[in-house]
């Protein structure tokens, strides 16, 4: 069997770069420290009937892609049968060629599955199902095989503070007792609902939701802030050192403490609030989550820039998270500045990983995180990996670039899947093979000394160790 497409080189764009991979890459463990995976697949250890099932359900990359291909929305999200819709799909890979879907779809298809001596399109498509469904029949193919197969050590899940926790606290049971099963699942804080006033009646739903898992009252802004700390605590507890947000831009606005009560108040009673009442209170959740974090030695991270839910008629059919986001142009530099700097004017500034949405805020990112850098903690304000529109080659490249200009690339901790589908392991496979492929360039053309040893731990520690070691983690093997 001859692989068409996913070579063992694939990527690679030199000798250099391949003997990087194959020695200091390729068999590296990994840690996914922000995804969306579902806690409650990898518990109950889900088997998936067929490929549509594992690869397309909630998965709106493709589905943008479909939608631009002029299939209908019964094949995305609608009601039509699963074969029915992946062969929708492989209608639509053929029409994704320089998008990075393509060199992603058959990534997934070459590992776990095998296949890399087809092209997906409407000819290859029964047979890929066919076969791709008889794998997944398989134990080795189960959530926690797929994770197994990847040599993944641990994942850090994205959960709200009203989440229960359950499925991490049967698995952490587990992990304990007879269990086999050894990759640590851990949540992450993602506190966003907590500061999304924008809609009261959302909002006093949320709150009712909140307080019922704390045992709280919610009737005012202490009885909310006493809430969300039992609920910080819990998560503490049940292992969680991470917080997560999801926002447009950081929060900076000047307020005084009897403003946000009053706000809080206000929208507690179901008003609408003002803009510059929405950011105030945004501005003082920000820097309560950040006290919280750095008291228990949390790190903590900053997705900033996306411009969402844009179309209203497909999100009031379809709800959010299907497709309808792309990238903001926000101010950035000096709102993030602000917040970032009353926290460590107090001291109160934890380990920070800060991502951007617009490929035109990199360098900005790469000089920022360079303000706050205090010889703590080795890298200790981070430009996360390549996020969501850029994770792919040309954004992948753009950001390492720019790390590397104004930074430490020796300390850069790594790429993550931020997904919710556990085929896209190989995107950590795709990083490292671009990596490699820009340090084993340099080499070639006497940008770096050729000392293989010497870039090879570089690539090493960024694969790897350097996210062991920023967050801390303790792990099995």
């Amino acid at each position: 069997m001859t692989d068409v497409f996913i070579t063992e080189n694939f990527l690679l764009a030199n000798e250099t770069a391949i003997e990087l991979y194959q020695r200091y890459a390729k068999d590296q463990p990994i840690i996914d420290y922000h995804n969306h995976l579902s806690p409650a697949e990898i518990a109950d250890d889900q088997q998936w009937e067929n490929l549509t099932q594992i690869w397309l359900y909630g998965d709106h990359y493709k589905w943008r892609a479909m939608r631009t291909n002029g299939v209908d929305e019964r094949y995305c999200t609608g009601d039509a049968s699963d074969w029915e819709k992946f062969a929708q799909w492989a209608e639509t890979v053929p029409k994704t060629l320089r998008n990075p879907l393509y060199q992603w779809t058959h990534l997934e298809l070459k590992r776990p599955f095998g296949i890399g001596d087809r092209l997906l399109n409407p000819q290859t498509a029964k047979g890929i199902w066919d076969e791709c469904n008889e794998k997944l029949a398989a134990p080795e193919f189960s959530a926690r095989g797929i994770l197994e197969y990847w040599n993944v050590k641990l994942v850090c899940t994205t959960d709200d503070p009203a989440d229960n926790l359950e499925h991490h606290r049967k698995l952490a049971a587990g992990a304990q007792g007879d269990s086999k099963f050894k990759i640590k699942v851990l949540p992450a804080w993602r506190p966003d609902k907590a500061m999304a006033v924008e809609s009261p009646v959302t909002y006093n739903a949320y709150l009712d939701r909140l307080g019922a898992a704390a045992d709280v009252d919610i009737k005012d802004y202490s009885s909310f802030m006493d809430a969300l700390n039992q609920r910080h605590d819990f998560f503490h507890a049940a292992g969680c050192r991470l917080s997560d947000h999801g926002i447009e831009t950081a929060y900076a606005a000047e307020y005084r403490p009897a403003e946000i009560n009053n706000i809080f108040a206000k929208v507690r009673g179901g008003a609408e609030l003002a803009p510059d009442e929405i950011e105030k209170f945004k501005s003082a959740m920000l820097y309560e989550f950040g006290l919280m974090d750095h008291a228990k030695g949390w790190r903590q991270q900053y997705h900033l820039g996306a411009l969402r839910n844009n179309n209203t008629r497909l999100l009031d059919t379809l709800g959010p998270d299907t497709g309808f986001d792309s990238i903001g142009d926000f101010e950035i530099a000096r709102p993030l500045a602000r917040f970032l700097d009353r926290l460590d004017r107090e001291d109160c500034l934890a380990p920070t990983v800060l991502y951007n949405l617009n490929p035109r805020d990199n360098e900005l990112m790469a000089a920022m995180i360079g303000n706050f850098q205090d010889g703590s903690v080795p890298g200790k304000i981070q430009f996360g990996s390549a996020w969501w529109f850029l994770d792919q080659k040309d954004g992948i490249e753009k950001h390492l670039e720019a790390i590397s200009n104004m930074s430490l690339l020796s300390r850069f901790i790594g790429m993550l899947t931020d997904s919710r589908s556990f085929l896209s392991f190989s995107r950590h496979d795709y990083f490292r093979r671009i990596l490699c492929s820009i340090v084993g360039r340099d080499i070639e053309q006497g940008l770096l000394p050729s000392d293989l040893e010497l870039a090879g731990g570089m690539v090493a520690d960024i694969c790897f160790a350097n996210a062991r070691e920023y967050f801390g983690f303790e792990l099995d093997g």
